[in-house]
């Protein structure tokens, strides 16, 4: 049995083939959800009547550059509202960066001198302090002091479970609950682990939250139950690839899963409304290209030229290679790995020229108080 602990985490560094060099995708999720996170937070610093410090949490804040920008953002909204309130000077903050124990939590480090500058020069006068921490551990257990934090913000973190659920034997060639392929049992499996690690989340942040503190959490998603999870599913048909050219043992494959979920919009409004902690403030869905372009409501495709689809194709891999590359090399070696993100990478340049309406990620964003 996968031990999710130790080996879930993005590949670290500044190498061509880390997360700090991959994740223009969930770059721009945060861009996209930017209004929501900020209307959360100066309704947070309203409520508080002036606060001189507030605490914020980032759960799976991982490496590179993305750690910051949700935090610069938050920060930043504060401010703007602090001088719109003609408060003389901006609250300190008390920052806490969490992730698992085996995230790059040096190259954060090392990058943060630079952060607070860049944050001081664009917030100028007013600007006081941010304390920065950093927090090893699951966000699935107690991380902070009961009635600690003032906001918990999350971006694409929640979508990993705890562990791979158990009973899913018969997922054989699949390597997660895809509704086309997988059998009833597996799927039920797959959503009872996200419901206990969902719920699990939400019963420890209300703990640590003060009354009326906020929480944003944003994940990749799926519309409805019956959606398949087209891009997982390219990735599973590229191992099988090298299971036929005896490039990987069968019984490898078949004993391979995910711990991976994506909720509905439905599940999560139910499961907040189960624990009864928090009042929902905003449920969102919104889609975004798999090379990381936003897509409008009202166009469901986004226009690559032939010139360009394999280049695409290959940004798009190597976004998942990053996230993905330390689970499969736990399970499958490192011998496999580039030959299985050159395959995978042709498969999706493929699947963008000839299925582009399939071509995109749904993220769901929940925003609520804590009652």
């Amino acid at each position: 049995m996968m031990n999710v602990a130790e080996v879930l985490h993005m590949n670290g560094g500044n190498g061509h083939t880390s997360y700090a060099k991959n994740s223009l995708l969930q770059r721009n999720v945060i861009h996209m959800t930017k209004p929501i996170t900020q209307q959360a937070m100066t309704s947070l610093y309203t409520s508080l009547d002036n606060p001189k410090t507030i605490s914020i949490a980032d759960l799976g804040c991982s490496s590179g550059p993305n750690t910051f920008l949700a935090i610069s953002n938050l920060v930043k909204a504060v401010d703007d509202h602090r001088k719109k309130l003609r408060r003389p000077h901006s609250p300190e903050f008390q920052i806490y960066l969490n992730d698992l124990p085996t995230n790059d939590f040096n190259t954060i480090f090392q990058s943060l001198p630079k952060h607070e500058e860049d944050l001081r020069r664009e917030i100028g006068e007013g600007c006081r302090l941010c304390y920065f921490n950093g927090v090893p551990g699951s966000f699935y257990g107690r991380l902070f002091p009961t009635n600690s934090l003032h906001f918990v913000h999350s971006s694409n973190s929640l979508n990993w479970l705890s562990q791979v659920p158990k009973g899913i034997k018969e997922n054989k060639g699949n390597i997660i609950c895809v509704a086309t392929a997988s059998p009833p049992n597996v799927i039920k499996a797959y959503y009872d682990q996200f419901e206990s690690d969902f719920s699990t989340f939400i019963k420890c942040r209300s703990k640590e939250l003060v009354n009326g503190g906020r929480m944003v959490l944003t994940m990749q998603g799926i519309k409805s139950e019956n959606t398949t999870f087209y891009i997982w599913e390219l990735l599973a048909l590229s191992i099988n690839d090298l299971v036929l050219e005896g490039l990987v043992e069968e019984e490898k494959l078949n004993s391979f899963n995910f711990p991976l979920y994506l909720p509905t919009l439905a599940e999560i409004k139910f499961l907040v409304e189960k624990d009864g902690s928090f009042t929902i403030d905003r449920l969102e869905a919104s889609q975004i290209h798999w090379t990381g372009i936003g897509i409008d409501d009202n166009d469901d495709n986004t226009t690559i030229s032939d010139e360009d689809i394999n280049g695409a194709g290959n940004n798009v891999a190597m976004f998942i290679r990053a996230g993905l590359e330390p689970v499969l090399v736990s399970h499958f070696g490192e011998g496999i790995i580039d030959e299985l993100f050159h395959r995978y990478s042709k498969k999706i340049a493929h699947s963008m020229s000839t299925y582009p309406e399939k071509a995109k990620f749904t993220s769901v964003t929940v925003s609520m108080t804590k009652i």
